[in-house]
């Protein structure tokens, strides 16, 4: 069962809530996914049966198409926000760590395909690794970290949070006017380019600057 950590490997007193995501939010990925930048936010939501601990091995399903990758800044909610400004958004964060949005790649193709919600194919089981959790006061530029991917020894991601269309406390003030944010959420914040297939046996490694830094393996759910 998944629960919050922090660097030491101790569990966070927090309840393992719901994960906010945002959609198209680094010019970069757009621009690879062939998409349009939308004036609104595309919010979307994964259970919390999606969450998986990343210093796990990374369960893949394989009978539903392709699943890629997408490396996204986490960011642990602590305190309630409603319809929160932009200046109410920092003292209810908990700490930073990167996760995987994990995408079924095929399914969400086609499901766009047929005007669908595609849920499933961000939703499913397993759809949300997370690492370990940074305290905010060990983050001094939340909004300038460098992170990236890298798989079986080539760099496939690489970005920085400068870069994001939203940033995190305007993206978190967004979300809450929407969903209401509980203690023990996440919010996922966007991935750059560099998508795509993950198979069984690739070798992970995932870096936030000098922060965090996770060696994994990919296996078959």
């Amino acid at each position: 069962m998944y629960q919050h950590r922090n660097l030491c490997g101790d569990s966070i007193q927090l309840p393992v809530g719901k994960v906010v995501c945002i959609g198209q939010n680094y010019q970069d990925h757009i621009a690879e996914m062939k998409s349009q930048v939308a004036a609104e936010a595309l919010f979307f939501i994964k259970p919390a049966s999606a969450l998986a601990d990343l210093v796990q091995p990374v369960a893949i399903p394989l009978q539903h198409g392709a699943v890629h990758n997408e490396t996204e800044l986490a960011v642990l909610i602590q305190a309630p926000l409603c319809k929160a400004s932009a200046q109410q958004v920092a003292p209810a964060i908990w700490g930073y760590s990167l996760a995987l949005d994990l995408t079924l790649r095929d399914i969400q193709t086609e499901l766009k395909r047929l005007g669908r919600p595609w849920e499933i194919a961000k939703g499913f089981d397993g759809a949300c690794p997370v690492g370990p959790f940074v305290p905010q006061a060990q983050v001094k530029h939340p909004q300038q970290l460098d992170f990236s991917l890298t798989v079986n020894g080539e760099l496939r991601q690489s970005g920085t949070t400068a870069t994001m269309i939203r940033g995190i406390h305007q993206m978190i003030s967004e979300m809450s006017h929407w969903f209401s944010l509980q203690p023990g959420d996440i919010v996922l914040t966007g991935t750059p380019a560099g998508v795509g297939p993950l198979q069984p046996g690739d070798r992970l490694v995932l870096q936030l600057a000098d922060l965090l830094h996770l060696n994994t393996e990919v296996v078959a759910a």
